[in-house]
């Protein structure tokens, strides 16, 4: 047989992305070998970062937010979203020193966010909205919260430095929010799963050049992530352990993240439903106007790969 590609899959170090580190540990050990490619897993550490390597093609595919690969799609990056990689898992967090009880606590303080083109924009948006508080950036004027975008790894010490509580707190993906917790500096203000039960986040997407040249390593790819998500879900004690080694994370933070409570993020039902990312980019247009323009998701989503995965 010809060489076998190496695809690169671009990915931060999150719990959204643990079906990545469970195939890429199967391959390693031998456990599920593929006949059609191998994988390289390749850390970036930032949204900004996952984004351009894309546009750029430096990656083949990657975990990634669904409003940003939207975005990517609409600006006409030639990809396609096969599967989400997993459902809720993400935490609002309130910062100790910022003495926050209720939500119209957060008027006048900075909230961090991972990314505009976010779903923890979206849902910390909404959450303000509801309570008649504006969000906006730093210099926009009327805004009650003042939102600012830091790379989800960057949060931890943020929140260390801020002497006076002036920063609220943040929203972003496990274990960032669990891992400060555990520190001392914040506690949980909501788990995303109750903003949205079981919201799309992060979803498997692939360049369209690959796609066409190269089916069979896409769809075991895509196969290997749906068994993945699979045995996550099962196992969230082995699946830990591979956790905080392909994370850095204590242990003990990765299984509360995935056991605490059973549904704070689950990996199980990946198939995607245009109706739940309709809903993102119409409230990310309507609402929030970070969108400019709605794409044609039928063109976008191509679930051939997730139906023979068998995804759920």
């Amino acid at each position: 047989m010809a060489d076998k590609p190496i695809l690169k899959i671009g990915h931060l170090k999150i719990t959204d992305h643990l079906i990545l580190g469970v195939t890429d540990l199967k391959l390693k050990k031998g456990m599920e070998t593929f006949d059609h490619c191998g994988i390289q897993t390749v850390l970036k550490n930032g949204w900004n970062e996952v984004a351009d390597a894309l546009a750029t093609k430096a990656l083949d595919g990657a975990l990634i937010l669904a409003p940003t690969a939207m975005d990517l799609y609409k600006s006409g990056v030639g990809l396609k979203l096969l599967l989400l990689a997993h459902r809720s898992g993400s935490i609002l967090v309130k910062n100790k020193k910022a003495n926050i009880q209720k939500i119209e606590d957060f008027a006048g303080k900075t909230v961090l966010i991972p990314y505009q083109l976010s779903i923890h924009n979206m849902l910390f948006h909404k959450l303000l909205s509801e309570k008649g508080l504006k969000p906006g950036r730093s210099g926009e004027k009327d805004v009650d919260v003042i939102l600012e975008v830091v790379a989800p790894f960057q949060m931890p010490e943020a929140l260390q430095y801020d002497e006076d509580g002036e920063i609220g707190g943040f929203i972003v993906a496990e274990p960032i929010g669990s891992q400060v917790i555990a520190s001392g500096l914040g506690e949980e203000f909501y788990l995303s799963k109750d903003l949205w039960p079981g919201h799309p986040c992060c979803v498997f997407v692939m360049r369209d050049e690959i796609i066409e040249k190269h089916p069979e390593a896409v769809q075991e790819l895509t196969t290997s992530f749906v068994k993945s998500g699979l045995a996550i879900d099962a196992q969230p004690d082995p699946a830990s352990a591979i956790g905080a080694n392909f994370l850095a994370q204590e242990k003990v933070v990765i299984q509360k993240v995935l056991t605490d409570p059973p549904d704070r993020i689950t990996t199980s039902r990946l198939f995607p439903v245009i109706e739940d990312l309709d809903t993102i980019q119409h409230y990310m247009m309507d609402k929030m106007k970070v969108m400019t323009s709605l794409i044609d998701l039928d063109g976008f989503v191509d679930t051939r790969f997730a139906k023979i995965a068998k995804a759920k």
